[in-house]
């Protein structure tokens, strides 16, 4: 059922916005901006299910100059989405319509949220699940540049994931077609994903602009934050962050890094150049090893080898239950000296401190694990003791 006005400000009124109200039917928020909400939406006659981005151009919300402005940049961003519809990886415009007081943008709902969100909950991912990821993405990036569109935006929460976890590039706000040869000079985008040359050019005069080199910095902050979680040059000072941004200063760290190859780190030092014009174009990135699948070539099957390999582990299995269902005796020196050791000693040594201390702490879950230190006894055992 529509939402009134008395009900929710943020939705426009039916008499402002009538052909949108006659083909769909809002639905719950989804996010906010600053002048715009996202909100489900459902076309009345096929029943599918899009996101509707209402954007609020009436003037309550800003000056007329900024009202115009921000005209301008969904002109833009309208014009730049249907240059590249159709990419499987680009998120698809379906339907827009104006109002003197309103856009809005009808997109395709992706119901998996953002990339951001997905890592939040899986932490780091694997290389594998990274690859696909960032094979996705590269993608969706050589096409707009290949249409010398520049994003200028790129970070996990502009890429949204579908049903199947697959990519789809969003937010072209930022987003413009850059004439042959045209530098920009605007300093636009989120700061942990700034390139060097975006800080340069707003800090220093007789510094040339930059180009779609920004958007393959973004490339190499996403997959650096994919692998191990953290961002390369997160600062809780934003000075600090931005210097190390211009120098190009990032660390593999340990422990986060051991456990990864050295094709994913081989290829994030590729494109995290603070020199645009050595820094991997998309193509370039693409055709990296770290790309490429490795096929293994297929073995001769020797059925004696195989057969005398399944012997062993057949005799193997047999003794090893023979030892779980006979166990050796427990020798009184081990009992005395060291009675951790044995597996049910160690249980009951365990319940009886878990009973004295009151806490657990299990590997993985959100608890203090400062309680592991607080040896001092439950409230309920204190006067039951005696120390």
């Amino acid at each position: 059922m529509t939402q009134s006005d008395d009900v929710d400000p943020d939705l426009p009124s039916q008499d402002k916005a009538k052909e949108f109200y006659a083909k769909y039917e809002p639905k719950e928020v989804l996010g906010k901006g600053v002048s715009s909400t996202v909100r489900r939406c459902v076309e009345k006659t096929s029943g599918t299910e899009y996101a509707v981005k209402i954007i609020d151009i009436s003037g309550e919300k800003g000056e007329e100059h900024q009202v115009e402005q921000l005209r301008r940049d969904t002109s833009r961003e309208i014009n730049i989405l249907r240059m590249c519809a159709g990419h499987p990886h680009i998120i698809e415009l379906h339907d827009v319509f104006e109002t003197p007081t309103f856009i809005f943008l009808v997109f395709e709902l992706c119901k998996k949220g953002e990339l951001f969100d997905y890592l939040t909950e899986v932490v780091s991912m694997s290389e594998k699940r990274t690859r696909i990821i960032m094979t996705q993405l590269l993608d969706a990036v050589e096409y707009i540049h290949s249409k010398n569109i520049v994003h200028r935006d790129l970070k996990p929460e502009n890429i949204l994931l579908d049903d199947n976890l697959n990519v789809k590039l969003s937010d072209f706000g930022f987003a413009t077609v850059l004439a042959p040869a045209e530098e920009l000079s605007e300093l636009c985008g989120t700061p942990g994903y700034l390139a060097p040359e975006v800080l340069a050019v707003s800090m220093y005069d007789n510094v040339p602009g930059y180009g779609k080199e920004v958007d393959m910095w973004a490339c190499g902050v996403i997959m650096y934050t994919l692998l191990c979680g953290s961002p390369p040059f997160w600062h809780r000072k934003q000075m600090m962050m931005l210097r190390a941004i211009m120098q190009g200063n990032y660390h593999f760290n340990s422990p986060e890094w051991d456990d990864i190859t050295e094709p994913p780190k081989e290829l994030i030092s590729k494109l995290l150049v603070v020199n645009p014009s050595q820094r991997f174009t998309a193509k370039e990135t693409l055709a990296h090893p770290f790309f490429k699948r490795e096929f293994v070539p297929i073995k001769k099957f020797h059925a004696r080898r195989t057969f005398r390999a399944a012997i062993l582990c057949t005799r193997f299995f047999f003794r090893l239950r023979h030892f779980y269902e006979n166990p050796p005796p427990i020798s009184l020196d081990v009992v005395t000296t060291n009675p951790y050791s044995v597996k049910l000693f160690r249980k009951l040594i365990d319940g009886c401190a878990f009973g004295m201390y009151g806490h657990w702490v299990k590997k993985g879950d959100n608890q203090n694990r400062a309680a592991l230190f607080e040896h001092s006894l439950r409230d309920d055992w204190k006067n039951d003791v005696k120390l």
